[in-house]
């Protein structure tokens, strides 16, 4: 028995699996990982395969960055946790700081949490309470049609996906959607924005807060929208006094061709959730911004009703925060930002042959976002996975979301590794006719 095999057969007698159905395995084998090196992951085999999703777009300088890992080898020596509560530590504070300086301004305070999900509970809460500090009842949330914004209670109450929504309905929070703009087009960000004043026209005064994806919806299936729709959608959540949660936990950390997103729509949210990339990839690590005006809310002598109320065990640890800072200061010292654009175009030009394909509906890109939107199948098909397996038995991991490919690969993919990511993908649709 190889150790791939012996592996995958130990974990299937323990191990449940996120997004995955189980039953799956009965057929298609787990791949076990031995080590990862750049933008490769090895199994036990040391067959390589390119990491073209950035491990659940988390691994931005790619695996085993040795910057990265010094840095935390470093901290590692001289403390390893403590809790936030009470107490604080240097990377923390120097986090904070480095994130105030980088973010929108006016973003000037900043809340730890675990990951993305708790980072959207946490601006949830936040802002529900900073409503009913001030004495007003706000209930209700409003969000994009389909959006994804996580699987904790809360998150998916304000998301968009059917099937979690169906299946979980009785226990979610109250929320309702305003449509996103059907394309990256200005006309139907216009049209979008029609549809949110009719919205808030009727039930503005009850919303607490609209949470976005700005520009860039990724469980949605990719979908890219304008960002004159944020510009436009803020002035109005202003109008009712009604928060903008901007969620840039896939999109931060350079991913749509400016450091964070909201750069590109020239407002600062209210809230600005970060996490994935935060760490390079490293550590579970999220982050919440806001503003002063609603940290003051909350500042007040002791009272148990108006102090917010949430915490984590590991909320800022610094083994986290460390990588986080290094990862930053990558972003400092080889300008990864302008370096994004270039390898943008780039994918932009590697994208415009799959257009000849009859199967292929779309293409389209934002920043290090590649997106190949196919056709002519139908869910049960289940035409990504086809697409999934042609990629790792030729070297290369792509997670199709259905019918849609998308590429987001670690900042330091080289040119030639773009190449056989592409080619091997337009080998696995173009087969695909033939199934």
């Amino acid at each position: 028995m190889s150790k791939n095999t012996k592996i995958s057969d130990e974990d299937l007698t323990h191990i449940w699996h996120p997004c995955t159905q189980m039953k799956d395995h009965e057929t298609f084998p787990l791949i076990p990982i031995k080590r990862a090196k750049g933008v490769y992951l090895y199994d036990f085999d040391d067959k390589a395969y390119i990491d073209c999703i950035s491990s659940w777009w988390v691994n931005i300088f790619g695996h085993c960055n040795e910057f990265i890992n010094d840095k935390i080898k470093e901290q590692l020596d001289t403390l390893e946790h403590v809790l936030l509560a009470g107490f604080t530590h240097e990377p923390a504070v120097k986090l904070a700081s480095k994130l105030v300086e980088i973010t929108p301004k006016g973003l000037n305070k900043l809340f730890f949490a675990d990951n993305g999900s708790s980072a959207i509970e946490v601006a949830l809460k936040m802002s529900f309470h900073y409503h009913k500090n001030r004495g007003d009842k706000r209930e209700l949330f409003l969000s994009l049609s389909n959006s994804y914004h996580g699987e904790t209670i809360g998150a998916l109450s304000v998301g968009d996906v059917s099937l979690y929504k169906e299946t979980y309905e009785p226990l979610l929070l109250k929320a309702i959607q305003t449509p996103v703009p059907t394309n990256q087009t200005q006309q139907s960000a216009f049209e979008a924005i029609e549809a949110l004043k009719n919205i808030l026209e009727i039930r503005g005064h009850e919303i607490s807060a609209f949470i976005i994806e700005p520009l860039i919806q990724g469980a949605g299936g990719m979908h890219m929208y304008h960002s004159i729709y944020i510009t436009k959608a803020y002035e109005l959540c202003k109008q009712y006094g009604i928060h903008l949660i901007a969620d840039e936990i896939m999109s931060g950390f350079g991913r749509t061709g400016t450091m964070f997103a909201m750069e590109q729509t020239g407002v600062t949210p209210d809230f600005m959730t970060l996490s994935k990339g935060l760490t390079g990839g490293y550590l579970p690590l999220a982050v919440v911004m806001t503003t002063d005006d609603i940290y003051s809310a909350f500042y007040f002598d002791y009272n148990e009703h108006k102090a917010f109320l949430h915490s984590h065990s590991y909320t800022g640890n610094p083994l986290a925060c460390s990588a986080s800072l290094a990862s930053l200061e990558l972003f400092e010292n080889t300008n990864i930002v302008e370096l994004n654009l270039q390898k943008s175009a780039y994918m932009r030009e590697k994208l415009e042959k799959f257009k000849i394909l009859k199967n292929v509906k779309e293409v389209r890109i934002l920043g290090m976002v590649g997106v190949v939107e196919l056709q002519g199948y139908v869910a049960s098909q289940r035409i990504g996975l086809e697409v999934y397996k042609y990629g790792l038995k030729n070297g290369i991991l792509i997670r199709p979301l259905g019918n849609v490919i998308y590429f987001m690969p670690p900042y330091i993919i080289s040119y030639e590794e773009m190449d056989k990511m592409f080619d091997v993908t337009f080998e696995a649709i173009n087969l695909l006719k033939n199934i």
